[in-house]
């Protein structure tokens, strides 16, 4: 029976805790998946986001959705080697702002630093198998939720001759109230009876998320985060039971502060 390898990769916008880029075409490179799900993509206002960039040098097509207003910071000079900030400085410091416009401007001139740049934040579904359709499902807010949206993306994918739905997503924090996101999303996912994957940074453990959708089961088991040195498992593979699990790992690669995660994949009739 036919075979893929899927992976998915929390990007943090291609940068570490200081702001200073990581090579996210290599990381992705390494995890050689048919089909990767990214979260955190980065796009800078009037340029080219990272999935994109990451599918014309890999060769994916490229199916993104655009969350939230985010800003990226310059890196001070002479950062540590550490990941990032820690302690007190930890969220005064940080690179990656994700929220509205107008929150926006208050941080810029609170941090004293005019190297923001400013673009959205947000998923992608990248895909070397032939996409037959794609859509956007519509998560809503939660008010304790940075982002001012959640979704997933829903991609029809061929399978050589065989239909694969690969849904793609980023759930908030659990304490914002992501077992409602859960809920609302699995109302909409396919039957447990066709194959189907459900991949994303879910924000919460693997046992609380599998039983929040009865019929699906985990791809992988392993510790994502921190990437530094991870203790939990917040990002996952589902599979429905119409696929058959090879092989599932977390894979070192790029400089996120999450390990991105890989499945190879099978159907099971």
């Amino acid at each position: 029976m036919p075979q893929l390898q899927i992976a998915t990769f929390n990007l943090h916008a291609g940068i570490d805790g200081w702001g200073r880029p990581f090579d996210v075409v290599a990381a992705c490179a390494e995890l050689d998946a048919d089909v990767v799900v990214l979260q955190e993509n980065w796009a800078p206002e009037g340029g080219e986001s990272l999935a994109c960039l990451i599918g014309v040098s890999l060769g994916y097509a490229v199916h993104e959705a655009a969350l939230c207003d985010a800003a990226v910071f310059d890196p001070p000079s002479g950062p540590s080697r550490r990941w990032g900030p820690s302690g007190k400085d930890q969220r005064s410091a940080r690179p990656l702002w994700v929220t509205d416009r107008e929150t926006l401007a208050r941080v810029r001139p609170r941090r004293g630093d005019t190297s923001a740049r400013f673009g959205t934040w947000g998923i992608a579904v990248l895909s070397r198998l032939a996409v037959s359709h794609v859509e956007t499902l519509d998560l809503g807010r939660l008010s304790r939720d940075n982002s001012r949206l959640r979704a997933a993306l829903f991609a029809e994918i061929d399978l050589d001759g065989y239909p694969l739905t690969v849904v793609g997503t980023h759930l908030a924090h659990f304490v914002q109230g992501s077992p409602i996101l859960l809920e609302r999303l699995r109302r909409r996912l396919p039957p447990t009876r066709e194959p189907a994957v459900l991949a994303g940074d879910m924000n919460f453990w693997g046992p609380p998320v599998s039983l929040a959708l009865p019929g699906w089961r985990r791809a992988v088991r392993a510790r994502t985060y921190p990437a530094w040195r991870p203790h939990s498992q917040i990002d996952h593979i589902f599979v429905t039971r119409a696929l058959r699990v090879v092989s599932g790992e977390a894979v070192r690669a790029g400089r996120s502060d999450h390990l991105p995660i890989r499945a190879r994949l099978a159907l099971a009739r």
